[in-house]
This record gives structure tokens, C-alpha cells and sequence, in this order.
């Protein structure tokens, strides 16, 4: 089976017809509906989204054969996946959080750090989350002034350690604090 990529996940269900919440992890919310069927990690089951429109932080969507609210609520936590190869390409410097997962981090003198376990967005731009062999996890910012290298073919991120900051001495550029790269699956 190929790589699966979460793309929404079921909420809670809308209304009496069989509408449910839905959060969508992809760029453009609206985009579930042109993926075609979205289906269960497992393969077991498929989703059809016939009909869907906007409300407040989640979509409302309708599936294919839930017509129901009981239908819809045995629904409820659902996640949806695709094929990995049915997103779009990406931008230069755009990445999708799934082809980072795994990579070997490495710093500027190419030495190991550990894998890249996690991307996070708390709100403030986003985070790369690095395991070492032994030990707590670093959070780093995510940004061209901290990895500055993501080689996706050699299955490495290059990690400039950022020296540590005391008070409001610290000057840096646009570029140091601009907004994180990867997109894609995310937490709502």
C-alpha cells in the first residue's frame, strides 16, 4: 500500500440529515472534495464528500450513503486519508509534514542530532521537533535561519543550532522569523 496522508479528520455530526463536522489538514480546506474517495488508514473503509461548505474553524460535509445523525455520529473521529501520491506538488521550500518525518537531523558540521519526529504550529509559526538517540526531544524553530538545508532525497534536514538568547538583545532578520515551510496534516 502506498504512503497514506491524513487529510481531515470527522467531527461530531450536523443536524438531523447526516451532515458532519469536518476538519480538513490541507491547505485549502475546500480541497477534500476533489481527492476523490478518502478513506480509513486501515483501507477499510471509504468516504465519498458530495457536498461541503464552510462554517466558523471546521467545514460542514456531507458523505456519500450517511444520511442519517446516527449514521453520522458513529462517525465521529474518524480520520481521513489518501494516497500520498494524489496531493499536489509542492512550492520550493514547501514541504508536506509526512516527507519530513523520519529524516535523519544533522547539524552544520554534519553531525548527528537525532530524527525528525514531529512538525508543530502552537500558533506562533512552525516547529521541528527533533528525538535524539537518548534523551528529551528538542523543539526548534522551523524557519531558513535554523534549517537552512532539507534534502528530501538524502533523507536529511541540516540543523544550524541557535545559540541562546537573554532578554531583548537579540537583532534578527525578516528572513530568521519567517513563517514555517511545511504544510499539510496538522492538529486542528
Amino acid at each position: 500500500m502506498p504512503p497514506q496522508i491524513c487529510v481531515a479528520r470527522i467531527g461530531a455530526a450536523h443536524g438531523v440529515r447526516g451532515q458532519v463536522k469536518l476538519w480538513t489538514f490541507t491547505e485549502d480546506p475546500l480541497a477534500v472534495k476533489q481527492y476523490g474517495p478518502l478513506g480509513t488508514k486501515d483501507g477499510a473503509r471509504q468516504f465519498e464528500v458530495t457536498h461541503v461548505r464552510e462554517s466558523k474553524d471546521h467545514l460542514v460535509a456531507t458523505l456519500k450513503g450517511i444520511a442519517t445523525r446516527d449514521e453520522a455520529e458513529r462517525l465521529n473521529g474518524i480520520e481521513l486519508y489518501i494516497a500520498r501520491d494524489q496531493l499536489p506538488a509542492t512550492d520550493e521550500d514547501e514541504y508536506y509534514h509526512a516527507d519530513l518525518i523520519g529524516l535523519a537531523a544533522v547539524t552544520t558540521a554534519d553531525a548527528p542530532l537525532g530524527r525528525v519526529v514531529a512538525i508543530h504550529n502552537f500558533g506562533a509559526g512552525d516547529i521541528i521537533e527533533i528525538a535524539p538517540p537518548q534523551g528529551a526531544t528538542m523543539l526548534l524553530p522551523f524557519t531558513n535561519a535554523v534549517v537552512p538545508t532539507v534534502d528530501l532525497a538524502g533523507g536529511r534536514v541540516v540543523i544550524e543550532l541557535p545559540e541562546e538568547v537573554d532578554g531583548d538583545d537579540a537583532v534578527g532578520t525578516e528572513e530568521d522569523f519567517s513563517p514555517g515551510r511545511p504544510r499539510e496534516c496538522g492538529d486542528p
